[in-house]
């Protein structure tokens, strides 16, 4: 459970870094509110997933998530490069995500 929850966290990273991105500086209201209620979720969900994996497991893969994920949207939504480097530090971070899954006891 704690896993599923991590990783539906992880995705509410995503979603609230696009409407922050959306949100011009918080100045536009729907994106702004959209953000905040976003986080709180996410925030949430990680919270319980803590209860528990260990800190460096579930802050690690959240982040991790919400990285990738951004990048991944930045690319596909936004016209962001996806230049060789960009790619391969993104696969660097995956490779973390799934090392630290691996070691992880919980």
């Amino acid at each position: 459970m704690a896993w599923i929850a991590l990783f539906i966290a992880g995705l509410l990273e995503i979603a609230w870094a696009y409407a922050m991105k959306r949100s011009d500086g918080f100045t536009l209201p729907v994106p702004t509110l959209l953000t905040l209620v976003l986080m709180i979720a996410s925030f949430g969900l990680l919270s319980l997933a803590m209860r528990t994996l260990p800190l460096g497991t579930a802050y690690t893969v959240w982040t991790g998530i919400g990285a990738v994920g951004a990048f991944v949207v930045g690319i596909l939504v936004l016209g962001e490069a996806a230049t060789p480097m960009r790619l391969a530090a993104g696969a660097l971070i995956v490779a973390g995500i799934v090392m630290m899954k691996l070691s992880s006891a919980s």
